[in-house]
């Protein structure tokens, strides 16, 4: 198979690595500083498994990349409306299309059955750009379970976990299923099949849309956050209220939000992504994690007063981050 990572940023690039280590033909696509120093130095991984250095394919067009068996979407769901439509070189007929993002991802109503089948989230695919790109069949579903961080462009630093879960939106166990997630075990990565990939995407946005927008609020660790009552029992309520949701759409999760708080406290004093990335200065998976949730809960009739509360504190912190980037 031929893999293209199309966005190869600390995930797609640590990915890209792997799979170029074990012997596999990947390509990936890059922009900026970090294209440059993969270009001629290749892609670092520091971890604490141990440092390697891979010397994949590396190109800065898509156009040059070529059509792929298997593209991942290692790009964050924001700038994902402006990657999708500059796909089309790189998809064949057959070509298989893995999304990575964290939130609500674009196809999750694509199929989906009953009278929610064909929804489309404005926060997540505006004016249905993404959907118009990326054909409904070409799409499996993944969840990724690992940290890592770009250290220095071309440089990736694999903080922990391994794990990245894979599933066909209509939960059938398919060939190509079991083609990739091979691939990746080949590669080092645990790659589980589930046969219940919208489920499993709700257990991860209980985390999602509330430890990570309430962390770029306070700053604190998930360990900070958990242990003082007050912030802990915020997280809950938003917690109950995207439970609510979940329930509205025929979700049973398979993990209680109190046992989702008891996994996020033992994980002890990590950065979520969002308050890394309002410390680094980049633009944050908002909308994706929270405000997609808020516009689902309104399309469903759920009342979500302490998850709007949050985002809307969020967002302008969102805004004031980026006007000060600009001065």
């Amino acid at each position: 198979m031929k893999f293209l990572i199309a966005g190869a940023g600390a995930i797609g690039a640590y990915m890209g690595a792997r799979l170029a280590q074990a012997g596999f033909d990947v390509t990936l696509f890059a922009r900026g500083p970090h294209l440059r120093a993969m270009q001629e130095h290749g892609v670092r991984v520091r971890s604490v498994e141990g440092d390697f250095q891979t010397q994949p394919r590396i190109v800065g067009s898509l156009d040059e990349a070529g059509q792929a068996d298997v593209v991942f979407l290692g790009v964050k769901a924001h700038s994902l409306t402006q990657l999708a439509p500059h796909l089309k070189p790189v998809l064949g007929p057959d070509t298989t299309v893995v999304s990575t993002q964290n939130g609500i991802p674009w196809w999750y109503f694509q199929g989906f059955g009953g009278q929610w089948d064909g929804l489309r989230l404005e926060r997540i695919d505006p004016g249905g750009v993404i959907s118009a790109s990326i054909e409904a069949r070409r799409i499996v579903g993944s969840i990724v379970y690992f940290s890592t961080e770009i250290y220095e462009p071309g440089v990736v630093q694999h903080i922990e976990g391994n794990r990245i879960s894979l599933g066909e939106p209509d939960g059938s166990r398919s060939e190509r299923c079991r083609r990739i997630a091979e691939a990746l075990v080949t590669a080092g990565l645990r790659c589980p099949i589930t046969t219940h990939i919208r489920q499993e995407i709700w257990v991860k946005i209980l985390g999602n849309a509330s430890l990570n927008p309430v962390s770029a609020l306070t700053r604190a660790t998930l360990a900070q956050m958990l242990r003082d009552p007050g912030v802990a029992e915020v997280i809950r309520k938003i917690m109950q209220e995207v439970e609510a949701v979940s329930k509205k759409l025929g979700m049973e999760l398979s993990v209680s939000v109190e046992q989702r708080m008891a996994g996020a406290a033992k994980v002890g004093e990590h950065k979520t992504s969002m308050l890394q990335d309002l410390e680094a200065g980049r633009p944050m998976e908002l909308e994706a994690l929270v405000g997609s949730v808020v516009e689902l809960g309104e399309r469903v009739g759920v009342a979500m007063d302490h998850t709007h509360t949050v985002y809307s504190c969020a967002r302008l912190l969102a805004q004031a981050a980026s006007t000060n980037s600009k001065t």
